[in-house]
């Protein structure tokens, strides 16, 4: 199994941060820990080096988009976490997508391809 490792600018906000979003964490160290849901998983680990971490995209598919837009929006992330940004919704030719930004600088891209 192929997994993602992704580095945090601050460990304990970045743990914090995928908590609030519904990730379940693993611990594996003082400075690893997995973050799984919905069959996806990947590992935070503490370390941070600005090129590579904002040079970083994960793909979570989802079912319906718009409705996980909406949950992203009622977490209202950008009020307790510095850096955030939800990017709206966009209709594409192959589907819907939004965009969020973690606290470090990761981006997250949620899309509903059409099949």
């Amino acid at each position: 199994m192929n997994q993602v490792v992704i580095g945090a600018k601050d460990y304990e906000t970045s743990r914090a941060f995928y908590k609030d979003l519904g990730f379940e964490e693993t611990v594996i160290s003082e400075k690893v820990s997995l973050f799984t849901v919905d069959g996806l998983s990947f590992y935070l680990q503490n370390y941070y080096v600005k090129d590579w971490i904002e040079n970083s995209m994960i793909l979570l598919e989802v079912g319906d988009v718009e409705a996980y837009y909406h949950f992203l929006q009622q977490l209202e992330l950008d009020k307790k976490y510095a850096g955030i940004r939800l990017v709206p919704l966009k209709q594409n030719e192959w589907g819907k997508d939004c965009y969020l930004v973690d606290p470090s600088g990761v981006l997250w891209h949620f899309a509903d391809f059409r099949r």
